[in-house]
């Protein structure tokens, strides 16, 4: 079962390679996904990790929430599902 973590405050400058290589110490990391601005396609400093198992991701986040990586302090957890439906749609009139 694989495990799904939300990465912030990644340098602008990061990349799925140096993502992946950070996380890789705690385990098998088995996508990463780069978030980017939908307008600008800029990266957005934030990204998420899948983990090949519970262990490893947990591991992963224990040991690099707040660490210092490429002069920036990190957050890192557990992703949460963004809920579907939500609200309404945008207004018309």
């Amino acid at each position: 079962m694989s495990k799904r973590i939300y990465v912030g405050n990644l340098s602008f400058s990061s990349t799925e390679d140096r993502v992946r290589a950070v996380f890789a110490e705690f385990g098998e990391v088995t996508a990463v996904r780069m978030i980017n601005d939908r307008e600008t396609g800029r990266f957005r400093g934030f990204a998420f990790v899948e983990m090949s198992s519970d262990a490893a991701a947990d591991a992963a986040i224990a040991g690099l929430d707040g660490r210092n990586v490429d002069g920036r302090q990190l957050r890192v957890n557990e992703a949460q599902e963004k809920p579907q439906g939500g609200g309404p749609g945008p207004r018309r009139g």
